[in-house]
């Protein structure tokens, strides 16, 4: 089922209105974006992507898949020669993250010039209550330069320690410890952390290998409100995820987790994007049913992480049905849910028939998380793993993912493939 039509089906599904917008925060909620890249509340320039481009990427994984029809097929869509964005084809974390700077503005433009159709910024709060776009509220330490710059090293949750005495070193930087203002003065790096470091400016490095720092000299980070207007220049779709905060709740006493979770709704509303255009995100449940009764007209998709072992995973396909009851229609869980092991061959899992079952769209996250099959962590296949051997066995998971499973959806931190697969099986 295409994507626009569930995200459809799910906005006209709520009837009843917007709930009242939560309490405003500091100075500046509220306010949309201007003129002037670079500031607090500034918008990034309007950006537009004329053409698709895929690379290399794609290709290499087709040539590196073991003879038989889905090679085939793939071999024939090599003749394709004007790809089209397709929301079947999510940007995580911008959609370039593979090799460039996640949620960074130079990561959302490789995403949509490979043709993700919905852009994703995982949303963070400051200290002044400003929405920014980060992985994790406390994760500036080994994703941007913050331990470089000495005024803001200083504000860390937990400041740089240098390795010594046989223990590593350590810091805990948050987006809660800084205004927004200082948030833009930082450059967002590739994600890696150095824990034999010995100085705060070398502490975040030590990237993965099969990653690149060729394109992260100095990142653009966003602000949601920026990234909204991005997407907005680039006529793509939206796919917010509310970050679970690492700091007390309420924050400084008086802000609280539905708060946070409005504001969130507000901006949207503000920057006048139409609601179904819009999908929320979060790991909380109770983001959930606040979404699901304050802000109906916006899509919720639930990021299921309830089934992370063989003996939870029973509980997590049980807590399918009352799911279903509290008027969820998005599930998103990570793809290993999706996917089992029947001898030799991946098939659909009891979890993934269960949701189809109950009638959810289901989206999966996360490819090109991992890297090289042989250099992979195994958690996005972990029940899988014994029978992908090859970096060309992707595009085997990706058709069960869509022809079995049934997804409308596949994040990815390198969109080309995904978006290579859906134009080739007319996925938009």
């Amino acid at each position: 089922m295409r994507l626009e039509l569930v995200l459809a089906l799910a906005s006209l599904a709520a009837a009843s209105p917007y709930g009242k917008p939560g309490k405003p925060g500091k100075p500046g909620h509220g306010k949309p974006c201007k003129p002037g890249h670079g500031k607090p509340g500034s918008c990034p320039p309007t950006q537009k992507v004329d053409t698709i481009q895929l690379g290399p990427r794609p290709y290499f994984l087709i040539d590196d898949m073991d003879e038989g029809p889905l090679k085939d097929k793939l071999e024939s869509c090599k003749a394709i020669k004007d790809f089209k964005s397709t929301p079947w084809s999510i940007g995580h974390r911008g959609g370039g993250t593979l090799m460039m700077p996640e949620h960074s503005l130079e990561s959302n433009m490789a995403g949509a010039r490979m043709g993700a159709g919905v852009l994703e910024c995982d949303v963070a709060f400051t200290s002044d209550r400003e929405l920014v776009c980060r992985h994790s509220q406390c994760d500036l330490h080994f994703t941007t330069n913050i331990l470089s710059i000495p005024e803001l090293a200083a504000k860390c949750t937990q400041p740089f320690k240098p390795a010594a005495d046989g223990k590593p070193a350590s810091a805990k930087c948050c987006t809660s410890d800084i205004t927004l203002e200082e948030f833009k003065s930082l450059c967002a790096r590739m994600e890696g952390s150095n824990t034999a470091a010995t100085k705060p400016e070398d502490f975040a490095k030590n990237v993965t290998p099969w990653r690149s720092e060729l394109y992260a000299t100095c990142g653009t980070v966003l602000s949601h409100k920026e990234h909204i207007e991005l997407v907005k220049s680039l006529g793509l779709k939206f796919v917010p995820e509310l970050k679970t905060p690492e700091v007390p709740m309420p924050f400084e006493g008086d802000y609280t987790q539905e708060m946070y979770a409005q504001q969130l709704v507000d901006e949207y509303i503000e920057a006048g994007v139409n609601p179904s255009d819009v999908t929320l995100q979060s790991f909380l449940y109770d983001d959930i049913l606040y979404w699901l009764k304050k802000a109906p007209k916006f899509n919720s998709i639930f990021l299921d992480s309830t089934g992370e072992t063989p003996e939870t995973m029973p509980e997590a396909i049980a807590l399918l049905d009352q799911r279903a009851k509290d008027g969820l229609k998005l599930l998103a869980p990570p793809i290993q849910y999706l996917v089992a092991d029947n001898n030799g061959t991946i098939v659909a899992s009891e979890y993934a028939k269960k949701a189809k079952e109950l009638g959810f769209g289901i989206v999966a996250w996360s490819a090109e998380r991992s890297g090289p099959i042989s250099a992979a962590s195994t958690y996005y296949y972990s029940t899988v793993k014994d029978i992908m051997n090859n970096d060309g066995d992707y595009f085997n998971l990706f058709h069960v993912l869509a022809q079995e499973v049934g997804i409308i959806g596949l994040f990815s931190d390198w969109s080309a493939p995904v978006t290579y697969y859906a134009n080739c099986f007319g996925l938009f």
